[in-house]
């Protein structure tokens, strides 16, 4: 005999998209306890479970708020309606929310006028990101199995109070539609005979809270920085189609420190992982880039979610986990960086990992005094890693420019130490990762590419020399340096003409551009900020690239205080990292033509 003791949902509020999992507590014949799924074609004890979604629907419907997801709607924007908007934008709860939210909300209608002078697709245009607001474009593991997919008919059975249930689902796991807004959920699990096929007892039942719709911020245009008027012409006036390519890097910020000691703003469901996995994902399939650089990757997720999820999208995956383990409760995880590429643009020739803890310790053999070694490794293991990839561009993506020959990238993909305190670890990671660079340039005539969280800010001493390939013998962060390991300042060079790719909007003169340019640092052309929480705002994010070998032709637009909510940090309900994801087009430059 099988008996259920206890039915309930981890996650505190259903989302659209997001797939609800219920925990279920079981007590077998011999009075142990389990949590396993019992299905029809497994039966444990003589017994298999039953499951059953219901969607609760009243005579009343209820509109939730588009900025307050928990709370129900009071009032209606007409501008949403007039502009032809998803209905579900136009909902506010409150007239202070609507006009808290006003420099937010103002921006989807001009986004829609802009969307419609241009006779563009508005939905695409508007929403190209997640389709529309309202739809249910569930990207869940759960769609590969149809055991665990929604219910594709619907039975309906009259309750009392006027109430109908509609049957939605009858498997264990269930994901919330666009049909299920504004209404409660009821799950229901009965314990049956295997042999007679019969129930016993009474089913175990619980109900959700009010279905809501999954949060979205504004989509990020793409813009345009190259030459417009010469870049599709070759000398002869051909129209050139040299490779061209567009790259997306991105700290998704790990779930182990997605914690809400650290990030106590964000509501609680928004910052739980089915939730933000979720959003990543649509996000992060909607830039459609050709090659994706993740940092904070837990191992795990890589595993489970995002090599499975974006091998549907066309998606080849390259793991490099960092060397060592943290605790999140009472299990250990570990994160690193992942690195995919379309299958259909590129092909795999080369990989190499760079384990900064092996550096070190080859470092502390060559130049440390044997009573300083153990010191010296205590400051410079830190268990940062790096993925370097050389890809080949597939035939058919190469151009007239490189008919019949080889066209190879270089693509790193890292995550320098967070500690802000040990500056000369940071430098010295970021030495070391382009003296690495360094011997594949000159093995091969690559186009290189840097992509990543160096956890340094415009004008630190790991910028400057990945900007300017040298360091100032009097650059103040220099003068933290115990281990005497960055010493004579002049040996802190490279020869690699990397540039950063945000700041090609310095060099637009006008349009969306121009408008992007009051985005970035004058001083250095970066991003006014790529992580934003409530205890930081800055940049610590980047792509750097050769700019020998490559031009950026576009990039994706960046976030500033009207982007966000008003008193919002990152993560938020529509954002589900810290830091915000960097994506630029690129163009490989003929052989011929290259300095």
């Amino acid at each position: 005999m099988v008996t259920v003791l206890r039915v309930h949902l981890p996650s505190d509020i259903p989302i659209v998209g997001c797939e609800l999992t219920p925990y279920v507590l079981l007590k077998r014949a011999d009075k142990s306890h389990i949590s396993d799924d019992i299905t029809e074609f497994n039966p444990i004890d003589g017994h298999f479970l039953r499951y059953k979604w219901y969607r609760i629907q009243s005579d009343k419907k209820v509109a939730v708020c588009n900025v307050h997801p928990t709370e129900q709607a009071t009032l209606q924007c007409l501008g949403c309606l007039k502009a032809k908007l998803p209905v579900a934008k136009s909902y506010h709860c409150s007239p202070k929310c609507f006009a808290d939210a006003w420099q937010h909300h103002r921006l989807l209608h001009e986004r829609a006028a802009t969307a419609l002078n241009e006779n563009a697709t508005e939905e695409e245009e508007i929403f190209g990101r997640f389709n529309t607001s309202g739809s249910n474009v569930s990207l869940s593991t759960s769609q590969s199995n149809p055991n665990l997919s929604n219910a594709s008919t619907t039975a309906v059975t009259q309750r009392n109070g006027g109430e109908t249930w509609v049957e939605v689902g009858y498997a264990k796991m269930y994901t919330p539609t666009a049909d299920d807004v504004g209404h409660v959920l009821k799950f229901e699990c009965t314990v049956v005979d295997a042999e007679t096929k019969l129930t016993v007892g009474s089913p175990s039942t619980f109900s959700t809270s009010r279905v809501i719709p999954a949060p979205s911020p504004i989509p990020r245009r793409v813009i345009p920085v190259g030459m417009d008027a010469s870049r599709n012409l070759d000398f002869d006036g051909r129209i050139s189609s040299a490779v061209t390519f567009s790259v997306l890097s991105y700290n998704i910020l790990s779930d182990a420190y997605a914690t809400n000691e650290a990030y106590n703003y964000c509501p609680t469901w928004a910052l739980s992982w089915p939730y933000r996995r979720q959003n990543l994902l649509r996000e992060i399939v909607g830039y459609r880039a050709d090659i994706i650089c993740l940092q904070e990757v837990q191992n795990d997720h890589f595993e489970e979610f995002f090599a499975p999820e974006l091998d549907k999208h066309g998606y080849q995956a390259v793991f490099k986990m960092k060397t060592a383990e943290v605790f999140v409760g009472a299990m250990k995880t570990i994160d690193g960086c992942a690195t995919f590429f379309r299958r259909d643009r590129f092909s795999h020739v080369k990989k190499y990992e760079v384990e900064f803890n092996k550096a070190a310790q080859s470092l502390t053999e060559a130049l440390v005094p044997s009573a300083q070694k153990k010191n010296a490794l205590n400051r410079l293991i830190k268990d940062n890693v790096a993925l370097i990839l050389v890809l080949e561009a597939k035939y058919g993506n190469q151009g007239i420019d490189n008919a019949g020959k080889r066209q190879l990238i270089c693509v790193a993909n890292t995550h320098i130490n967070v500690q802000q305190e040990l500056k000369d670890v940071k430098l010295w990671q970021v030495h070391t990762l382009l003296k690495g660079l360094e011997k594949i340039a000159v093995s091969a005539d690559i186009p290189m590419l840097m992509c990543g969280d160096f956890n340094s800010v415009p004008g630190s001493a790991p910028h400057a020399l990945l900007a300017m390939g040298k360091v100032d013998p009097h650059h103040p962060d220099l003068a933290i340096d115990p281990l005497g390991i960055l010493r004579p300042a002049s040996k802190l060079t490279h020869q690699l003409p990397l540039v950063s790719a945000y700041s090609s909007f310095a060099r637009v003169g006008a349009g969306l551009g121009l408008e992007q340019r009051k985005k970035t640092d004058p001083a250095t052309n970066e991003p006014l900020f790529t992580n934003c929480t409530r205890d930081f705002i800055g940049t610590h994010d980047y792509i750097f690239y050769t700019a020998d070998s490559l031009t950026v032709e576009s990039l994706l637009e960046l976030l500033d205080e009207n982007s966000l909510r008003k008193d919002t940090a990152l993560p938020s309900a529509e954002w589900s990292s810290d830091h915000i994801a960097l994506f630029a087009e690129f163009r490989c430059k003929p052989r011929s033509r290259r300095p």
